[in-house]
């Protein structure tokens, strides 16, 4: 199983870092290590002092693929979940700055929490509704419809470079309001109206 995450999805979200707007999709990967499940709480870890949460829809892929034409990226997922992607922001900016890979800052033990996936049949893929709630206040409220690259054209650039197999999870990206965390916190996660995970700060 793999896990795919696409970043600087929301134009807002990268304005709000400072990045530029990508024109393909920016890719990375996170090891089956990095998931986290079953609402399980997360553990600050010791070598970061400023690390972020940013919420996202998650697909699964359900075929087998590769070179997968846009066209026929909607067969090659199923279902959707709520995911979280932690990142060690301090270290993700002192790597960018010397232009070094920045695995260590998002792809480090439970830096993916995921909520139990939900089916797609009878959803509109283009107008899907999620937030990210901090300690009960609602700090990201983002829809599909913001994605810069749509559920299928990642689909499809992905497995250009990867062969697509089934259970492998694709992070679609984060809308604005990103932010930090402290012990003590809750993270709550929601798909449409829906609450699908919630995610205590230890």
């Amino acid at each position: 199983m793999k896990i795919f995450c696409i970043g600087r999805n929301y134009a807002e979200h990268a304005h709000e870092l400072n990045n530029a707007v990508p024109t393909k999709p920016l890719v990375f990967m996170k090891p089956d290590t990095a998931l986290l499940q079953g609402d399980k709480p997360f553990f600050y870890p010791e070598f970061t002092k400023d690390l972020h949460y940013e919420g996202e829809l998650v697909i699964r892929i359900s075929k087998v693929g590769k070179h997968i034409e846009p066209q026929f990226a909607h067969k090659y997922y199923d279902q959707i979940a709520f995911g979280i992607d932690f990142t060690a922001r301090d270290l993700q900016d002192d790597l960018k700055k010397k232009g070094q890979p920045w695995e260590i800052a998002k792809a480090f033990d439970q830096s993916a929490v995921l909520s139990p996936f939900v089916s797609l049949e009878g959803k509109t893929l283009n107008n899907i509704g999620f937030q990210m709630h901090l300690n009960g206040a609602v700090v990201q409220d983002g829809n599909s419809s913001d994605m810069i690259f749509d559920f299928d054209t990642i689909v499809s650039y992905v497995s250009q470079f990867f062969t697509l197999k089934v259970g492998d999870l694709i992070y679609t990206g984060t809308p604005a309001g990103v932010g930090p965390i402290k012990i003590g916190d809750c993270l709550e996660g929601y798909l449409e109206d829906t609450k699908m995970l919630t995610c205590d700060v230890k």
